[in-house]
């Protein structure tokens, strides 16, 4: 036998131990999922030290490798940010329990009784770059929506990513929640065998660089919930206020200048551009952001680089920013219809009525009105965490918290009733009468 058959072996052991986890801990109740969160938060405050010293040894090994800025970004988990991500287990305990509910309540006959029930989804294949405080998230979100999780993080965090992991598991070992519930995965080869397994792996979850992503759509036949691009927007009006744009653009662009969240293309209407340009210039210059413009923005700002057509469908995750001139709010939507990414986009104007239609007529997951694009996330939006963002039509879209880690199952229970009474010239009718939920 080959070792890339004793690995696939294995893997499937571990898939198989994941799955019998999950069917149990989605059966269990909301008071157990919740104490067995807290548990989880009182083990990684725990191991908070030694989580901290392994993510120091990742930064440290990443930086001498040479990996790339934004992803020495996204991998830094410090104190400080670990506590946040324990919040947000503690969050998670506090919201509503997805599994369980009863979306329909139907007699289809008398004592003929129809039921749509909300259940787990069973087991999430997550494969991530960087951003160790994924594990925590995702692990959450899974265990409060009675999911299993299997976790494959990139090796650049392999030390933080096994810390957390043992600190989550040691808390669930002293609740009614089987360990097996969350596994990692350490080795590169192990993505494409997970990838292969859509017996026991219902959803597969990417969150990393776009070229990372479109490998894994492309490499299973498991449903992917995630995005490729990032690709968002900010769109100054002829009515926007000077104070809001530049606060919303320096905001949106260097909060977090890594984030799948952060413009890329500031678009700026003819008619304000001679006044805004220089102020906003000024401002995101001093924050050290590279800007890149067309022939009218270079006329007003002379001293930038010229934008070239790469520009706009360029994900920079870095700061950097293209402007851009736009004649009317027609054109502002055009150009962010054809080379956004359906993620996030943003208006800031003084007309409600202008900014209904950029609402309306653009096509993203998040539309927003005077405000950051840094808000599209799970956390923010009070899902407690987020899995990742969708920028798929199909549900579950945008930020992906809880709801979206559920489906549903019908549930038909009769007394002896059988589908021959129905059928014929003399069958009996449904009555098809809605009950209480």
């Amino acid at each position: 036998m080959t070792n890339l058959q004793v690995r696939a072996e294995a893997l499937t052991e571990i898939a198989h131990k994941t799955r019998q986890a999950a069917l149990k801990l989605g059966n269990l109740t909301t008071e157990t999922k919740n104490q067995a969160l807290k548990a989880v938060a009182e083990a990684l405050t725990a191991a908070t030290p030694e989580i901290v010293a392994a993510n120091i040894a990742d930064c440290q090994a990443a930086e001498t490798a040479g990996v790339a800025k934004p992803l020495r970004d996204r991998l830094k988990l410090d104190e400080t940010k670990l506590q946040g991500a324990i919040a947000g287990i503690l969050d998670v305990a506090k919201l509503d329990d997805p599994v369980g509910a009863v979306q329909m309540h139907r007699e289809l006959d008398a004592g003929l009784i129809l039921k749509r029930i909300t259940c787990p989804l069973g087991v999430l294949g997550v494969v991530f770059e960087s951003r160790p405080d994924a594990v925590m998230q995702i692990a959450s979100l899974a265990i409060k929506s009675g999911n299993g999780v299997i976790l494959k993080g990139g090796k650049e965090a392999i030390h933080s990513c096994t810390a957390l992991v043992k600190a989550i598991r040691q808390g669930l070992a002293t609740t009614e929640v089987d360990p097996e519930a969350v596994q990692l995965l350490t080795t590169r080869g192990e993505i494409l065998e997970l990838l292969n397994l859509d017996k026991y792996v219902d959803l597969i979850i990417p969150r990393g660089s776009n070229s990372f992503v479109r490998f894994i759509q492309e490499n299973t036949k498991i449903p992917v919930l995630g995005h490729a691009d990032g690709i968002c927007h900010l769109y100054a009006d002829k009515e926007a206020d000077l104070a809001k744009t530049v606060a919303i653009a320096l905001d949106s662009k260097t909060q977090y200048p890594a984030a799948c969240n952060a413009i890329e293309t500031l678009l700026i209407h003819r008619d304000i551009a001679a006044q805004f340009l220089p102020a906003i210039a000024a401002t995101l210059q001093q924050a050290g952001v590279e800007l890149r413009g067309d022939a009218p923005t270079c006329q007003i700002l002379p001293e930038i680089h010229p934008a070239t057509p790469s520009d706009w469908e360029t994900e920079y995750t870095d700061l950097i920013l293209s402007i851009k001139v736009v004649e009317s709010l027609e054109e502002a939507i055009s150009h962010i219809n054809q080379y956004g990414s359906r993620h996030t986009e943003a208006i800031v104007t003084e007309n409600p009525d202008t900014a209904n239609l950029f609402l309306a007529e653009v096509d993203a997951a998040g539309v927003y009105h005077n405000c950051s694009t840094r808000f599209a996330d799970g956390f923010r939006y009070g899902f407690g965490a987020e899995v990742g963002i969708s920028t798929q039509k199909m549900p579950p879209r945008g930020s992906v918290g809880l709801e979206g880690l559920v489906t549903y199952k019908y549930q038909v229970v009769g007394n002896g009733h059988i589908v021959a009474d129905y059928s014929g010239s003399n069958g009996k009718s449904f009555t098809h009468r809605d009950l209480s939920t």
